[in-house]
C-alpha cells in the first residue's frame, strides 16, 4: 500500500498562488502515476492534473491549463501542484492519488482544502 499525504493547501485572494505536496511512502515502487483531483460541495470529483512517474509526462485539465503545473521530485517521493492565477472556482478539496501501471487511480490521500476569495 502506498500512503499519501497532502499539505500546503489554505485561503488566498483570487489571482494569488499556492503550491500544494503530496508525500508518498510505503511502496512507492508500484506506483505508475500521480495526480491531483479535487472535489468542491456539490459536485462530482475531477481531474485536474497527472504525471507519469518514471517519464514525468503530464496531463491537464483544460479548466487549469495554463494555470497550474504538476512536477515531482523522485528523491523525496514528493509530488507538487504550483497554482497560479487562482479563481474562486478553483475551491475545493484537493486530493492527491496514485494509479498502478495499466490501471485507473486508486489509491487516495484524505485531502487538502483550498478556499479562493473573491
Amino acid at each position: 500500500q502506498v500512503q499519501l499525504v497532502e499539505s500546503g493547501g489554505g485561503l488566498v485572494q483570487a489571482g494569488g498562488s499556492l503550491r500544494l505536496s503530496c508525500a508518498a511512502s510505503g511502496r512507492t515502487f508500484s506506483v505508475y502515476r500521480m495526480g491531483w483531483f479535487r472535489q468542491a460541495p456539490g459536485k462530482e470529483r475531477e481531474f485536474v492534473a497527472g504525471i507519469r512517474w518514471s517519464s514525468g509526462t503530464t496531463d491537464y485539465a483544460d479548466s487549469v491549463k495554463g494555470r497550474f503545473t504538476i512536477s515531482r521530485d523522485n528523491t523525496k517521493n514528493t509530488v507538487y501542484l504550483q497554482m497560479n492565477s487562482l479563481k474562486p472556482e478553483d475551491t475545493a478539496v484537493y486530493l492527491c492519488a496514485t494509479s498502478p501501471a495499466g490501471r485507473s487511480y486508486n489509491n487516495w490521500g484524505q485531502g487538502t482544502q483550498v478556499t479562493v476569495s473573491s
